[in-house]
């Protein structure tokens, strides 16, 4: 590379090979014949810098590059696993102009955020859960539209067989798998999001979603215990959250979650891959409504049990429906063959330990020892190698207490007629599970989901964020790490024109 320097106010640099560098450890070396890049002071020649000014300077330059990246979003759960308690995790999710708080069912199982919208044929109005039972109307946002038949992205809707269009209006109709359902029309409207940047700061965004408007709800959902304000969808579908994020730049295509498990419950959910030393992967299964993937083999006490692999495979012709990993069930199911493989494997292994008995027909236990003292370690075991290992507690729920004895009982079940295995929360909680849609897996790590958690923005790593995971509307402590980026611009010359 040759260059010349001109003496003058502003300096002229010619380059005929110029080394650019980028935002990694890469040079980019571009030959010109010649070029000429006219350089100004930011300073005055003889003007004397406080460093302070400098630091400044390049704070605001590294605010621009990092405005230009994705951030982390975050969102505090609360909720437990226990469905003898609340039985669901939910967030806290803003929406509209003015914004208003909704609280919403976090849920992997299906695609789209919806909330209860007034008029609301069947929308509970209070809850146990002593959340507010917000209720979005269209036409007190000033930022809200509803979506014609004509829109693009209700073509993205009717792919699925859930919505449709009348009177050109773009309309869902959700049935689920407990029998409830909600019917509505989709709008758009801005979402307001908290995202972490640099160090502790926040700046606050937003991104305009599509998301349904409930106008009826049936079944469970009418129900004023563990009300919630609506569903949020977390699937692959292109009208999911992550998926109309990520689209427009806002965040990364992945998100990660990690469930408190204790009595007191919560958690956090992240957009983004949350980063564990211990995670283990495995593939998604390509095609799949559902975030599926491939369960192998299950093994008590270290001994795998004699299933037949075909009951965990995808098959139409017999109705399975493989694996299935869900946050919005509470228990875990298996197909009928595995349960009652399962459920006698466990059985056997602590039969000189404990009082079996039948508890309206499920499989218990009474013990007058601790639960991990007597039960056997289970593992399921997933294509690419990847296990994923259960205690006690990641199968079992206990009853009640009776005369200093513990009854617990069995919390799996099995849908009839319905070969399929969901993994709800029971075996999710005190894991992180991130769901990676970039790279079509899907990876867990145990770990205590009360403690703070390192957050990559990408697949490929380059920025990490370490947030703590608080209580809703509580304060969050996050603590930021930037890898080292070489910049062209000297803190005292810069190009002209480069940031205007």
């Amino acid at each position: 590379m040759s260059a010349s320097f001109h003496a003058a106010n502003p300096v002229t640099l010619t380059l005929t090979c110029a080394v650019v560098f980028v935002l990694s450890h890469t040079a980019v070396v571009r030959c010109m014949f010649p070029s000429i890049l006219t350089l100004e002071r930011a300073f005055p020649l003889n003007h004397r810098v406080e460093l302070s000014q400098l630091r400044h300077r390049d704070s605001l330059r590294h605010h621009r590059i990092l405005q230009q990246q994705s951030g982390v979003i975050d969102f505090t759960l609360k909720g437990t696993y226990d469905p003898l308690r609340v039985g669901l995790y939910y967030t806290k999710v803003q929406l509209g102009s003015p914004a208003k708080d909704y609280y919403l069912q976090i849920d992997t199982g299906s695609d789209v955020l919806w909330v209860g919208c007034t008029p609301c044929d069947g929308c509970p109005t209070s809850s146990s859960l002593q959340i507010p039972m917000e209720f979005y109307d269209p036409s007190s946002s000033s930022t809200s539209h509803a979506i014609s038949c004509a829109d693009q992205r209700c073509s993205r809707a009717v792919e699925s067989s859930d919505s449709g269009c009348l009177n050109d209006q773009c309309t869902y109709k959700f049935k689920y798998g407990d029998g409830s359902g909600t019917s509505g029309y989709y709008v758009s409207d801005l979402m307001h999001l908290e995202t972490i940047v640099e160090g502790s700061k926040e700046l606050s965004s937003s991104a305009n979603v599509v998301f349904g408007c409930s106008t009826t709800q049936t079944g469970d959902l009418t129900k004023s215990d563990r009300a919630v304000n609506g569903i949020l969808g977390l699937g692959q579908n292109g009208l999911s959250i992550i998926s109309q994020l990520s689209s427009q730049g806002v965040a990364p295509d992945a998100f990660s979650h990690c469930l408190i498990g204790s009595d007191d419950g919560g958690g956090i959910l992240v957009i983004g891959q949350i980063v564990e030393p211990n995670m283990v992967y495995t593939p998604l299964i390509q095609s799949q409504p559902h975030y599926n993937i491939n369960l192998q083999s299950i093994s008590v006490n270290g001994q795998s049990l004699s299933i037949d692999p075909s009951t965990f495979a995808i098959s139409d012709n017999e109705g399975g429906s493989g694996t299935i990993v869900d946050s919005g069930t509470t228990l875990s199911y298996l197909a009928e063959d595995a349960l009652n493989s399962f459920v006698d494997a466990i059985t056997q292994a602590v039969s000189q330990s404990v009082q079996p008995l039948i508890s309206k027909k499920n499989k218990c236990y009474v013990i007058t020892s601790s639960v991990s003292d007597v039960f056997p370690p289970v593992s399921f075991n997933f294509a690419g190698g990847a296990s994923m290992h259960l205690r006690p507690q990641d199968y079992l729920i206990q009853q009640n207490s009776v005369g200093g004895a513990e009854v617990w009982c069995i919390g799996f079940q099995s849908i009839p007629n319905q070969g399929i295995t969901i993994l709800g929360d029971l075996i999710l909680k005190d894991k992180i599970i991130v769901y990676d849609l970039g790279g079509q897996r899907i990876g867990w790590a145990d770990y205590d989901c009360s403690l703070p958690v390192n957050v990559s923005l990408a697949s490929s790593g380059g920025r990490s964020e370490v947030v703590n995971a608080g209580q809703v509307g509580g304060s969050t402590s996050i603590r930021y790490e930037l890898i080292p980026i070489f910049i062209l611009a000297s803190s005292i010359l810069h190009l002209v024109g480069a940031y205007s």
